[in-house]
């Protein structure tokens, strides 16, 4: 798997987002292959789909690594949840669509 993170953590984040409850398993559905979806937010979280090619850069391996070590792998809304404003995560995720 060469998307940029350590095996183990690729692994466990994608072992935790595929578990829950079938309300949360159908919302996992409408994700199309290739992308995932995160939830953004502060307070009130807010739910992105983004292509996986995100997960190789730079950038967005800093937000993962602030997810984990604020949540670990339990996060609060059963998907993968980024601690960061809806801003810097959309200021970031825009740096990827222009190189």
């Amino acid at each position: 798997m060469a998307i940029g993170l350590p095996g183990t953590l690729a692994k466990q984040i994608l072992q935790r987002s595929g578990s829950g409850s079938s309300k949360a398993s159908s919302r996992f559905l409408d994700v199309p292959k290739g992308f995932l979806a995160v939830y953004v937010g502060e307070t009130r979280k807010k739910r992105f789909v983004v292509p996986v090619s995100y997960l190789s850069q730079p950038s967005f391996q800093d937000l993962l690594s602030m997810a984990e070590e604020e949540f670990g792998f339990d996060h609060p809304m059963g998907g993968l949840t980024l601690p960061c404003s809806e801003d810097r995560f959309t200021h970031v995720t825009s740096c990827f669509s222009r190189s």
